[in-house]
């Protein structure tokens, strides 16, 4: 070439050196490649764009893993990324060894690699030979501590003994790749088979069961504890002759068989099979060696794990009840997932009880009397929580079988806690709600000690947090009282109770938790049972009965739920409409003060799509209003009732508040500095109707607001 002549372009220089050029955007999955780079493919050299999935069926699988894992590293490092690669005919046959360098970089907005490199052929002799080692030698120590490190993060994040598996089926040793691994753990006197890769299913068969006494070397690796190293056929047929024809059949070239051993115990031995020859020089042994003490304990760790959640697993259902049989005219679903990590058994449960009195001695019109249905949730996330759990729901049991009331029940329940903690030196406390339901008529007593109000989803999707007299947890106070709370649920409601894991995980608060579990409550439309399910799901996704395993590891608290539906009655086999007016009553007591709030939100949640905040806001003040006067001015305890009814943008708001005082309330003129006596002022202001009601103990106040079309838009 002459001073002056134009260069030649680079895809010539290139080709003229044996040397291809391709383009790998992952962001695409589409890779192209000059004809050089295609030729050392085994494709016809002929400039061509090929997917990834074309590209990887040119390529040994062991080897497509290792591409993967080196372009991680060298993009996070900023350095070339190289590789040995070996190309595959269609009939899997090695035809060629190349070595592949590019400089990868990484896109963090399509979170995509992009690599521009070179194919070259590798002339020198197969990796594996002494000649092949010596050329590779400073690639391959550079290269050794970054495999060892990514190996070992991969492996100590493998939850079971399948991922350990997969993990170790796809390591890619740097220089010396094995295509063929067997893991191989002890039952008694024999080997078992705990999983293979390389080889095709059915394989393992002769290996399966064989007794340790066997002239085989994973059989002599578990009696001795020590590494054997195979570097040729005749050397494994000359050590271990009757075993020989066994492997023969597979055309490795060199083995190695190491211990997998844990705390000085050998549990078991891990074969990698090579298609060349191996030396096994001393770096090559170290490399394998730290392999197979990683890998054995990663399976101890998996397995441990997966005795634990057996064991969990299967105390937890047999602590946990079936909903029993079906309940004539109501429908019920429950959902229990135990908090990830460790030992999952928790402290949460749930159970359906049978009550004595109202059944008749047939086994079908017993089954549509009374239950109870019970929720609860034992302080802590162990074994001893799980304990306690299981004597609570047997003494919950056995008080209800003998016809205590809800208020007696718990208070038994708390004192038989109380004794039987105070035995330990850890002591445990156990939220509970009890709940007994007729189904003929709908109507729900409950008791509460410390527990989460149940909420309600009215039949037209109207969701309140329902709220009842309570009383301290059991297991505090030995003495403690725990009132009961009467309503009905009518036809097309429903009653959830949950622990607070349902409502708190995920970072939420109670109010924050609250308002997601209301959002999913107003906006299913399905039965029960899908309803539980969405409700397990909003929290860290699909659910049965019993969840455990990955779906469980990302939770702060067990999670119990309960749901409880009347059906709508039927008439002509259709199911009746939804009633067209929703209620809802509480009572304020004189030494509940606090209540009036909570009657306020009950109101608000009431009048939740009502059309006129500005209504909204005048019902919660007058209501406020009314509660506080019977307070202040009686010494009886007030009935709030509210109702809600009509057709959208023409409905009727009524409030009621009933007392047991003798004096009606009259209207004044207040002075300027009055502390009191505006009450009936301001109903007269903004009610659209009032009035009082003399009872024949007492009186009833009440007021209406009427609902504007014009507010609707």
């Amino acid at each position: 070439m002459r001073t002056g002549d134009p260069l030649p372009a680079v895809g010539d220089v290139l080709a003229s050196l044996a040397t291809g050029m391709w383009h790998w955007d992952t962001s695409t999955g589409l890779v192209a490649v000059d004809a050089e780079a295609a030729r050392l493919l085994g494709l016809p050299a002929a400039p061509t764009t090929l997917t990834e999935a074309q590209v990887r069926a040119r390529l040994h699988p062991v080897d497509w893993n290792e591409i993967t894992g080196v372009v991680q590293l060298a993009a996070a490092e900023g350095t070339l990324a190289e590789v040995r690669v070996r190309i595959m005919d269609e009939r899997g046959r090695i035809i060629r060894v190349v070595r592949s360098r590019s400089r990868p970089s990484y896109d963090r907005t399509k979170k995509a690699y992009k690599l521009i490199g070179t194919l070259q052929e590798v002339t020198e002799p197969t990796p594996g030979s002494p000649a092949g080692r010596s050329a590779v030698t400073g690639d391959w120590r550079r290269s050794r501590e970054a495999f060892l490190l990514d190996a070992g993060r991969a492996l100590a994040e493998a939850r079971s003994t399948a991922e350990v598996l997969r993990v170790a089926a796809g390591l890619s040793m740097p220089g010396f790749s094995p295509d063929g691994l067997a893991v191989f753990g002890v039952e008694g006197d024999r080997l078992t088979i705990i999983g293979h890769h390389g080889q095709r299913p059915g394989d393992e068969g002769p290996f399966v069961h064989m007794a340790l006494e066997t002239d085989y070397p994973a059989a002599e690796v578990v009696r001795t504890g020590r590494a054997v190293y195979l570097s040729s056929p005749q050397q494994y047929q000359a050590r271990y002759p009757l075993t020989w024809p066994l492997a023969q059949r597979f055309n490795r070239r060199s083995w190695a068989f190491l211990p997998l051993t844990v705390q000085g115990r050998t549990m078991g031995a891990w074969m990698a099979a090579f298609a060349y020859p191996v030396a096994f020089t001393p770096d090559e042994r170290s490399v394998l060696t730290t392999v197979a003490r990683m890998l054995a304990q990663a399976l101890s760790r998996a397995g441990t794990a997966e005795t634990e959640r057996e064991l969990s697993e299967g105390l937890q259902r047999s602590m946990m009840p079936t909903l029993g049989p079906e309940v004539p005219g109501m429908d019920l679903a429950a959902r229990y997932v135990p908090t990830g990590g460790g030992l999952q058994v928790g402290g949460d449960w749930y159970d359906m009880i049978p009550l004595p009195g109202g059944t008749s001695r047939s086994r079908d019109r017993a089954r549509s009397g009374r239950f109870a249905l019970v929720m609860g949730d034992v302080q802590g996330h162990d074994v001893r929580a799980a304990g306690l759990m299981g004597q609570l729901r047997i003494a919950l049991r056995a008080y209800a079988s003998e016809g205590h009331r809800p208020d007696a029940v718990l208070s038994r329940v708390s004192r038989f806690l109380h004794g039987i903690s105070a035995e330990s030196e850890d002591i445990r406390f156990a939220t509970c709600l009890y709940a007994e339901v007729d189904p003929r008529s709908g109507v729900l007593e409950l008791a509460r000690a410390g527990h989460p109000d149940p909420v309600i989803r009215m039949a037209d999707g109207t969701v309140l947090l329902r709220p009842t007299a309570g009383g301290l947890p059991l297991g505090i106070d030995p003495d403690a009282d725990y009132p009961t709370t009467r309503f009905t649920l009518e036809p097309g409601e429903t009653m959830m109770i949950c622990t607070d894991g349902l409502i708190e995980t995920g970072g939420h608060d109670l109010d924050t938790g609250w308002q997601r579990i209301r959002t999913i409550l107003e906006r299913h439309e399905g039965d029960t049972e899908s309803l539980a399910d969405a409700l397990v799901q909003a929290v860290h996704g699909p659910s049965s009965h019993h969840t455990t395993g990955p779906l469980a590891d990302r939770r702060e608290d067990d999670i119990a739920v309960l749901l409880l539906s009347r059906r709508r009655e039927r008439q002509g086999g259709e199911a009746v409409a939804p009633p067209e007016t929703r209620r809802t009553l509480l009572t304020v007591a004189q030494a509940e003060p606090e209540r009036v709030a909570v009657a306020r939100q009950q109101l608000r949640e009431l009048l939740h799509d009502w059309s006129s905040e500005d209504q909204v806001d005048s019902a919660v003040l007058l209501l406020s209003e009314m509660l506080t006067n019977v307070l202040v001015h009686t010494d009886t305890d007030a009935l709030l009732i509210a109702e809600v009814g009509g057709e959208k943008g023409e409905r009727r708001m009524r409030v009621e508040v009933t007392d047991a005082g003798d004096d009606l309330p009259h209207k004044r003129r207040p002075g300027e500095l009055a502390s009191s006596g505006r009450g009936l002022v301001l109903i007269e202001l903004l009610a659209d109707a009032w009035g009082v009601v003399p009872r024949g103990q007492g009186k009833t106040i009440w007021f209406e607001l009427y609902e504007s079309p014009a507010d609707l838009g």
